[in-house]
């Protein structure tokens, strides 16, 4: 089970990682070709989410690795499921209604949380 979470997790927390850092960093203009939803949000909510995004694959990997607070990850995995029901909602809400990327993202959360728990 040790090797199944690092390998889900690790990817997810990758993917995380990289999407939080560029709802961060890029402005919206940069962001609308990857996310056409972007503009059905505040940008101060799109930073937040990229923050968000960035504190959760850090929870998913440090407290493991660490072995402090490794619960922390049962957290950080659970907070990614309900992240994705949320991206979900806004993608079905609107226009774009694209949402296999969502859909497998959610999977690979919900596999993570009960990984994170068989730890």
């Amino acid at each position: 089970m040790n090797i199944a979470y690092w390998i889900v997790a690790g990817l997810l927390a990758f993917f995380y990682l990289y999407a939080g850092t560029l709802k961060v960093i890029r402005s919206r203009d940069q962001l609308r070709p990857m996310m056409a939803w972007v503009d059905r949000i505040p940008l101060p909510a799109l930073r937040a989410l990229g923050a968000v995004e960035i504190l959760g694959a850090t929870g998913l990997v440090l407290p493991p690795l660490t072995g402090i607070a490794p619960s922390l990850a049962t957290a950080a995995a659970i907070g990614f499921t309900l992240l994705q029901i949320g991206a979900i909602t806004l993608h079905l809400r609107g226009q774009d209604r694209r949402i296999a990327l969502n859909t497998g993202l959610i999977v690979a959360a919900a596999v993570t949380v009960w990984l994170a728990v068989q730890l």
